[in-house]
């Protein structure tokens, strides 16, 4: 049952973080319109479950008065909102409170802030902290998303850009081990993100189709993962299953389930462009 619909409101950074699943970074493409928006946002009233929707990208304030118009409309639909950011914006916290007091008005139920090595650098004292700091003098309620760096802790995922920038010198397992998906449920999933190409990712590249071909709450209810040629392996015996299934030679050992399933996906993109894309998740040009 959806309940949770993530906005991919930009793939376009201010950062091109070494981990970002999407491939984020000031020269990509993909934004919605405010047209594009109000669809979206009219479909997911259809499906009658959604509860909560999030902005999301890349960071979505690089788009600041689509994104204010977005949490609107969302509020107006009857809709939780979120938004997901690195408060590149927060260069002092009576910026930060300048840029954050419209979505108080709003009523922004979340606000999730980057916080980490990752995307900040060791220092004490960054915008993430000025952000979280003027968040709880507004009033809105705010938490930090905190990555470690891939050799001090879990947290990671190696898909994406990661899958070539942060696999380096880390423990491997034999591919055959990982024999199922330990981080989405693709037979019921609770939350999907869609981007402004209209694709509606179950996984970040892992498509259940375009909502401008075919409208969302039409493919929610259509949805059938055993028929789907990169779901159905996933779900009968995970990455090592999609590979044997589609003819992937995999190398001898991967870093976890992630690095393998993206790399095997890599290899069939041009196989299933209905349901693996877009090329900017790939780091192919859009």
């Amino acid at each position: 049952m959806l309940t949770g619909l993530h906005l991919l409101l930009t793939y376009r950074c201010t950062h091109q973080c070494d981990h970002c699943f999407v491939h984020s970074g000031p020269g990509a493409r993909g934004t919605f319109t405010l047209e594009q928006l109000r669809r979206t946002l009219a479909e997911a009233v259809r499906i009658g479950t959604v509860e909560r929707v999030y902005f999301e990208g890349g960071e979505p304030f690089l788009y600041y008065a689509l994104l204010l118009e977005g949490l609107r409309a969302a509020r107006e639909s009857g809709f939780e909102v979120g938004v997901v950011t690195n408060a590149y914006w927060a260069e002092t916290e009576e910026d930060a409170e300048i840029w954050l007091r419209p979505l108080a008005e709003i009523g922004v139920a979340d606000l999730s802030v980057s916080d980490d090595p990752l995307h900040h650098g060791d220092g004490d004292e960054n915008p993430a902290r000025r952000a979280l700091r003027a968040a709880e003098r507004l009033s809105i309620p705010a938490g930090a998303i905190c990555t470690p760096r891939p050799d001090q802790g879990a947290g990671v995922r190696f898909r994406g850009r990661a899958a070539d920038k942060l696999t380096s010198g880390l423990p491997r397992r034999r591919w055959r081990e990982y024999g199922e998906c330990p981080d989405e449920d693709f037979t019921d999933p609770g939350r999907v993100h869609v981007d402004a190409y209209g694709n509606v990712h179950l996984c970040q590249g892992i498509l259940m189709g375009n909502i401008w071909r075919t409208p969302l709450s039409e493919l929610v209810r259509s949805y059938d993962p055993r028929k789907h040629p990169v779901v159905g392996p996933l779900h009968r015996g995970g990455p090592a299953a999609l590979a044997t299934e589609h003819g992937f030679s995999p190398e001898p050992e991967y870093v976890d389930a992630c690095h393998l399933c993206y790399r095997i996906r890599e290899h069939v993109l041009d196989r299933f462009p209905d349901q693996l894309g877009p090329g900017q998740v790939y780091g192919r040009e859009q």
